[in-house]
């Protein structure tokens, strides 16, 4: 079955307008007094003209005040997963949150879902001028595979270049999601790829519409136009990268150091002039993880304690999740910089609307009501069989935000429902041994629906990978999940994720059995130059630093 996908390449053109000087001439009558005024004009001319050519040279360049640079620019480790203009990809996600071609010019999936064939255009160098073959994309794949670091690629049984334009991946089993990883992972050079590859600029050789020219690590990093890109050369010729913490990055904004600026919802309420706050979509949502499997004395392998005996009750679970007004949470710890939130994939093409609930506080009474959660004592707080409706919300320390989501939950909890949750900063190290059998404020956000398959498939209960620590399982999610997985193509398994997360009866959602309360999707926020337009930003993942600049070949001044 072939799939071919249309490459969508945006044109960006600029305009630079430059003054031009005019000559004058005067004749022999004209006083000194006027031939002085009329040098002093030429000066100012002069001096108005250079200060205009160099406003139009500055136009094809940008300075960002960014987070963080990388350890290593290595796609095969992991870097650029959620876009790099530094790299080509076979497949890509533009603006529209819709799968295009890249490298790729079609490609075709077996019957059985385990072959996939792509095949790639013939006109494309590395930004060292050598050719990019098959060869080079089947060389990245089974060394990002062979170093096993951040891309999972435990499905790919091998990958291998047919001809110079033909590349083949087996898979030992169907994977619809492989499409999407296929997405992310930058291809690499095989003739210069080293140990050191990704450890310096010059070590750093890519075939995406920019070059990194030079890396002063923990300061700065240049991006500079490739002249070799095969596709629409960018508007912006060089961007230069500022590695800086929060306030300083407010700072360089406010001194006008900086044409764009990462800031947050606690700073992004402050004006500077000459320049606006953007937001920009994500699915970097915050929610609360609640087990489902009550304490029966078991624990994990490592020896952590399994279960909770009141979120176990799937009544508590669904209070937590209709009787919290999330706009609050939004105004008290975002300043209203963010959206409310009902699933993992909030606005991608899998994500089934119907999973929207409104705040209902009478109706999470009630749920509580039904399963037996009742004040008896009448000290404001509920109980049942001689047990409080009380337990801990852990949460990272040090990270504000987030403690601020969880003291407005167990704020509202308490006031609307009679909760009495006790919110806990903790380590990382705590979070691994607790979070099997403690309610705690997680984030997740991905372009891709595997996200949902680590999530909720039982497969993946249990683990200490954070994916899924309520030890969620359904033999019906599991249904759909697989379902979704074995099929032939990305827009068929649609069905399957959005029956997983509600079906009319159950699912994986706030309006079945909620193993999450979801309650906000961050906005990505910048402080933006006027006049500086940074394209059709696609709906964001976890972070706000790179998925910004994936897209940084379409940004334009206007």
């Amino acid at each position: 079955m072939k799939r071919k996908i249309a490459a969508v390449l945006c044109c960006l053109a600029m305009t630079m307008t430059l003054l031009a000087g005019c000559g004058s001439g005067g004749d022999s009558g004209t006083n000194s007094a006027k031939e002085t005024e009329q040098k002093s004009n030429e000066t100012e001319q002069k001096s108005e003209e250079t200060s205009a050519k160099a406003d139009a040279f500055a136009k094809d360049e940008v300075t960002i005040g960014f987070s963080n640079d990388a350890d290593s620019w290595d796609p095969c480790t992991g870097f650029g997963y959620t876009g790099s203009p530094l790299y080509s990809s076979l497949v890509r996600v533009n603006g529209d949150d819709k799968l295009e071609n890249d490298l790729a010019t079609e490609y075709s999936v077996s019957e059985d879902a385990l072959t996939w064939t792509f095949k790639i255009r013939n006109d494309v160098v590395f930004s060292d001028k050598e050719p990019l073959k098959a060869s080079d994309v089947a060389f990245t794949f089974n060394t990002t595979k062979e170093k096993a670091t951040y891309m999972d690629l435990t499905m790919l049984e091998s990958c291998t270049a047919a001809d110079d334009t033909t590349v083949e991946f087996k898979l030992n089993k169907p994977c619809v999601t492989f499409i999407y990883t296929v997405a992310q992972i930058g291809i690499v050079p095989e003739k210069s790829y080293s140990d050191k590859f990704g450890l310096s600029a010059e070590e750093t050789i890519g075939s995406g519409p920019y070059k990194l020219t030079q890396w002063d690590k923990g300061q700065q990093f240049i991006l500079e136009a490739n002249e070799n890109y095969y596709g629409e050369q960018p508007a912006i010729k060089k961007a230069v990268f500022l590695v800086q913490e929060e306030d300083a990055r407010f700072v360089s904004a406010k001194a006008g150091d900086v044409d764009i600026a990462l800031t947050s919802a606690t700073i992004a309420t402050n004006e500077i002039d000459g320049m606006h706050v953007e937001e920009v979509e994500s699915v970097d949502n915050r929610g609360i993880t609640l087990p489902t499997v009550p304490d029966e004395g078991k624990t994990t392998e490592d020896g952590y304690k399994i279960g909770n005996n009141i979120t176990s009750d799937v009544n508590v679970r669904k209070a937590l999740c209709c009787g919290i007004d999330r706009e609050r949470i939004m105004e008290e710890a975002l300043n209203g910089f963010a959206k409310p939130a009902y699933t993992e994939c909030d606005g991608m093409p899998w994500w089934n609307e119907e999973t929207v609930i409104e705040t209902d506080v009478d109706h999470a009474k009630q749920l509580l009501d039904e399963a037996g959660w009742k004040d008896e004592d009448g000290d404001g707080i509920r109980e049942k069989d001689g047990t409080k409706l009380a337990f801990n919300l852990m949460y990272f320390a040090g990270d504000s935000m987030r403690q601020a989501v969880a003291m407005s939950v167990a704020n509202q909890a308490k006031e609307n429902m009679g909760f009495d949750i006790t919110v806990e900063g903790v380590s990382a190290d705590d979070t691994v041994k607790r979070m099997f059998s403690e309610p705690m404020i997680m984030g997740w956000g991905s372009d891709s629906p595997m996200t949902s398959y680590m999530l909720y498939h039982s497969s993946n209960a249990g683990k200490t990978d954070f994916y899924n620590p309520e030890f969620y399982t359904s033999e019906k999610t599991d249904e759909y999940l697989d379902k979704a997985m074995n099929s032939l193509s990305i827009e068929e398994s649609y069905q399957w994720w959005q029956k997983a997360q509600w079906d009319g009866e159950t699912g994986t959602s706030m309006r079945g059995e909620a193993p999450w309360a979801f309650y906000v999707n961050m906005s990505h926020l910048y402080y933006v130059k006027d006049g500086l337009d940074i394209g059709k930003q696609r709906i964001h993942a976890h972070g706000a630093a790179w998925p910004l600049v994936a897209n940084l070949a379409e940004w334009t001044w206007k």
